[in-house]
């Protein structure tokens, strides 16, 4: 996988993690309603450092043990088979109408700031720690062949990811919902949880292919 390849896959699987509504998409519309769109964006800049401090975790406490040949193929076997878990959910939720830009959750109080809200919400998603110890781990391990400069892309490609939407959710909030319908918000939900399943495939077999040696 070269560089610019690395970039569109962290910014497509990103993505695909992004459209699914969870708490930070959540604080990012009830911020955006009350205090506008720059309110709304405060809250990524706290997922970015919760997911910046991860992805130093994993080199600085982790390096060494991805490059185990084992290892790593436990977690493509396991990352894969998430990933093709999260993909076939999102296929089967945008399928049968249940996927929904509806704006639950929006209105009520965060009881921090908004940038600290990010960082909670983050940490405290169940789904975020388990992504980040399977698929995020297999990013980190691939991108380290190239030192800081593919580790570097590989988050860039992600919080990027993070960027676009959640930018282009608070400026529906703030500006109206004609720019986004659920059928089009469907359609790139299926998408994506296509790419998902194709990728995940591609990491399980790299997982097999780790462990045989």
């Amino acid at each position: 996988m070269e560089l610019p390849l690395l970039f569109v896959t962290a910014f497509v699987v990103g993505l695909s993690g992004a459209l699914m509504p969870g708490p930070l998409m959540t604080v990012t519309i009830d911020c955006a309603a009350r205090c506008g769109f720059r309110s709304g964006m405060l809250p990524l800049l706290g997922h970015a450092a919760a997911e910046a401090a991860m992805v130093l975790a994993l080199v600085f406490g982790l390096s060494q043990v991805l490059q185990n040949g084992l290892v790593r193929g436990a977690i493509g076997l396991l990352g894969g088979a998430v990933l093709v878990w999260m993909g076939y959910g999102m296929g089967r939720d945008a399928w049968s109408g249940q996927a929904s830009l509806a704006l639950t959750g929006a209105g009520q109080q965060p009881r921090l700031a908004p940038v600290p809200t990010g960082v909670v919400v983050s940490v405290g998603n169940p789904y975020w720690l388990l992504w980040w110890a399977t698929v995020g781990a297999g990013f980190v391990a691939s991108s380290l062949q190239w030192g800081a400069v593919g580790l570097a892309t590989f988050y860039g490609g992600h919080i990027v990811s993070d960027l676009a939407w959640l930018s282009l959710v608070a400026a529906v909030i703030v500006t109206g919902r004609r720019l986004l319908s659920d059928k089009v918000y469907r359609g790139l939900i299926l998408v994506c949880g296509a790419f998902l399943v194709a990728l995940g495939l591609y990491f399980f077999l790299s997982g097999v292919s780790f462990l045989r040696g």
